[in-house]
């Protein structure tokens, strides 16, 4: 199977081409994207980048400033949402759409499924949040189907815990929003009584502001406050009622779940839901897991395809890139998951991390490219790729709620430029971009294609070539990083430089790798470098390094094809 090209997009960003937007403004003032900006167009200009699956961010129906009771939906308190547009993972039905994101909002489920065959059409697949360990204060489920019971409606609230509860209560004791998120100072009309505990396993009555505190944690069978003995036979309601969402969504065309914060849900409840909902229909289940102790369970338990691989590979390049680690680090990154590699998510951004080119990161989104290369192509794993990060995308903005945080806001509606640029009103032909930003496309364009394209990278086996150059004085393996990859009869040589200059280097390849990828040797293979069309003898000399040009933050791609 080739290898996982995952484009994550934010459909409020997406189609918005609302321009000079302003700081905390409404909808009507800034604008949101639609569910049909993904028009075939679209869905194929994304498809040329080298993408299989794409992960339509913030689709579920969440908290919200928006005003939709015209349509039958409950009004939410203001001081309950974080910014104008709302959190997306504050969901407030499990059942349906976010009413922003369509033409007209009573048919926002048809248009929804409307996008999904748009997204099969186009050759891709397509995936939405999961978020099961917590939901909206405001939550009610009015666009279920016939016979779904609501979150908490037969929940025993005097009970602070009870296996059959929904929720996890603070009996005798009223919720109360932290002072700063109340508005202009003035108390909540909100009411909650009894209390019930925030998602980040909060159990006070009164969360802090940096708790997330317009969302109420949901009971898998687990006793947090009696110890942490869990209950799970028989069967906790809220798996049911779980079980019964994914089934949803699954029916209506849905290829799989990003599940969000999925290491805050009971692993007992992912072994009995996933191999369930995999029956009826092979989806992908990739898993929010920043605990590296737990990862080998939540995939050989668990039941997850992928995890993310957020504080192993990201963080260090993020610390390449920035200069605070050596290239070498990268080594220790494969070589501490070992066998799980193959299970991880890699990624350079997403919705919580800080854009590349941002003043917080990089500056230059063209630092990102040797990690990049590094990141797609030096295992047979997925890789999942930011919308607008190929754009060069500084997410500097002032959107309201998250401030400039050198992040692209989730909780505000805005116009991202880039991304407007690129949609060019629909025609998706990039006509308004800088020629910076369509050189930088195509570079990624080049790189995950090749991912898709060379059976060494998306089957291949790797040898990692850093141990063999650390004492070599014409390689910098601060700043230089060197792998190999084979699969049939081609060989891949890839090095890359994170350095702001370009080097010549002399890298040595050693006997040992010619002998783990069963090679014979030859006096001269002749190579080409894929990214530049480049040719280049490589000389199998045990004492004599290979010499190149790497260019400065960049890499070289070298395939050599094996004699008979």
């Amino acid at each position: 199977m080739a290898k996982l090209i995952i484009y994550q997009v934010f459909p409020r960003y997406f189609g918005n081409s609302q321009r000079n937007s302003e700081s905390n403004a409404d909808l009507k003032r800034n604008g949101t994207g639609k569910f049909k900006d993904f028009s075939s167009k679209a869905l194929n200009s994304i498809k040329e980048l080298g993408v299989t699956h794409i992960w339509y961010t913030g689709v579920l129906e969440h908290a919200t400033q928006s005003d939709y009771s015209a349509y039958g939906i409950q009004p939410d308190p203001p001081e309950l949402v974080k910014g104008r547009a709302g959190s997306p993972y504050a969901i407030k039905d499990y059942y349906d759409v976010c009413p922003d994101l369509a033409e007209s909002p009573a048919e926002r489920l048809t248009e929804f499924k409307n996008l999904l065959r748009r997204t099969h059409k186009a050759g891709l697949k397509a995936l939405i949040d999961f978020v099961p360990n917590h939901l909206a204060r405001t939550y009610h489920a009015d666009a279920a189907p016939r016979g779904v019971q609501d979150f908490g409606s037969k929940d025993q609230t005097d009970k602070a815990f009870s296996p059959s509860n929904n929720f996890y209560y603070l009996p005798g004791q009223s919720f109360q929003l932290p002072r700063e998120a109340l508005i202009s100072g003035k108390e909540s009309a909100y009411t909650e009584n009894p209390a019930r505990a925030t998602g980040n396993d909060c159990f006070k009555a009164q969360p802090a502001v940096n708790d997330w505190y317009e969302t109420i944690k949901l009971n898998y069978g687990k006793d947090y406050q009696g110890g942490g003995l869990s209950y799970f036979d028989p069967i906790p309601d809220t798996w049911h009622k779980m079980k019964a969402i994914l089934e949803y969504w699954l029916k209506l065309g849905v290829d799989g779940f990003r599940c969000d914060m999925a290491e805050m849900v009971p692993l007992e409840f992912w072994a009995w839901v996933i191999p369930q909902i995999k029956k009826i229909k092979e989806v992908l289940f990739i898993g929010e897991v920043y605990n590296p102790g737990l990862y080998e369970s939540f995939i050989q338990r668990g039941g997850f395809d992928y995890l993310y691989d957020k504080v192993g590979l990201y963080d260090t390049l993020r610390n390449v890139i920035c200069e605070y680690a050596p290239a070498s680090a990268i080594s220790d990154c494969w070589k501490r998951l070992g066998l799980l590699q193959d299970s991880m998510l890699n990624f350079l951004e997403n919705h919580d991390e800080q854009r590349i080119a941002s003043d917080f990161f990089a500056k230059d989104p063209r630092k990102a490219l040797p990690a990049l290369i590094v990141s797609a192509c030096m295992r047979n794993n997925p890789f999942m790729l930011y919308s607008g990060q190929e754009l060069g995308e500084k997410g500097m903005y002032q959107e309201g709620f998250s401030g400039r945080d050198g992040r692209s806001s989730i909780f505000d509606y805005w116009c991202i430029d880039s991304l407007a640029d690129w949609n060019n009103q629909g025609r998706f032909d990039g006509a308004l971009l800088s020629s910076e930003q369509k050189v930088l496309r195509k570079e990624y364009l080049k790189i995950l294609n090749l991912c898709r394209q060379e059976p060494a990278l998306y089957r291949g086996l790797f040898f990692d070539l850093m141990y063999v150059n650390m004492d070599n004085p014409h390689f910098d393996f601060s700043r230089q990083f060197a792998f190999m990859r084979k699969a049939d009869k081609e060989v891949l040589l890839i090095v890359v430089n994170f350095s702001d200059e370009s080097k010549h280097i002399q890298l040595r390849i050693p006997e040992h790798a010619f002998e783990y990828f069963q090679l014979n040797f030859q006096k001269e293979w002749l190579g080409k470098d894929l990214l530049s069309g480049e040719i280049l003898p490589l000389e199998l000399n045990t004492k004599d390094p290979l010499p190149m040009l790497l260019p400065a933050n960049y890499g070289r791609i070298w395939k050599y094809s094996i004699k008979p």
